[in-house]
């Protein structure tokens, strides 16, 4: 009798032994180098080797998951530039993109866009000829209420602060006129050198088809030349 519970305790153990093993053996292993620069492997990685990186291998030593290294802060600081070039790369091709598209959209010719061009400043001109015209003017009534102002002194009179007033107010539009007669030359510079990139960009487009064009006619006449020759 003892030795058959013997034998039953016996296979209790065994069978709690067996139904633990696959757990243990199916923990994930962490393969590692120390500051020595030797390779590890262990059941976990310690703290200070957690910042060099690691791989986690599975049960049949087979790579599931690699943790890379941290960036020092110069590599941080050279990824970070890179990625912000990237990114302007990305928004000046799409703002070229757009601009071509804009442009084979609008134009046929650069005969169109100078025409656009001379039409635009054209109106950009009138405007500054109303507004140097507007300025004559002002300065006219300015003069003549100097003048005004200037007899009633020599006669002795003092001259009313309505006059003086008004005086001050046509010098004001006066400075304001010529504001807007700098911005509206600074626009004519700026627009005429906006048509000038969009006529050199045009070109370059004109230029580009062109070789396509060229390119695609030399592939059809190698393709015909090979469909007739005798010797093929």
């Amino acid at each position: 009798m003892v030795k058959r519970n013997i034998t039953i305790c016996g296979l209790m153990v065994a069978t709690l032994l067996l139904s633990t093993a696959p757990a243990v053996q199916s923990r994930d292993l962490y393969r590692y180098y120390n500051t020595e620069g030797n390779m590890v492997v262990d059941y976990q990685v310690p703290a200070q080797y957690v910042a060099g990186g690691y791989e986690v291998l599975n049960d049949l030593g087979v790579v599931i998951k690699v943790v890379p290294r941290e960036l020092t802060e110069e590599e941080k600081q050279a990824a970070d530039a890179q990625q912000t070039l990237e990114q302007r790369a990305l928004v000046e091709q799409e703002r070229l993109r757009k601009w071509d598209e804009s442009l084979l959209l609008r134009y046929s010719t650069i005969a169109d866009i100078e025409d656009k061009r001379e039409r635009t400043l054209s109106e950009l001109r009138i405007r500054v000829s109303i507004l140097r015209s507007n300025k004559r003017s002002l300065k006219h009534l300015v003069e003549n209420y100097q003048a005004q102002a200037a007899d009633l002194e020599r006669s002795g009179k003092q001259v009313d602060v309505a006059r003086l007033v008004v005086i001050e107010d046509l010098q004001g539009e006066i400075s304001s006129t010529d504001r807007a007669i700098a911005e509206r030359e600074l626009e004519i510079e700026q627009v005429g050198a906006a048509y000038q990139q969009d006529i050199d960009r045009f070109e370059m487009l004109l230029e580009v088809v062109a070789l396509r064009r060229s390119l695609i006619a030399k592939e059809r006449e190698a393709v015909k030349n090979q469909s007739t020759d005798p010797r093929r």
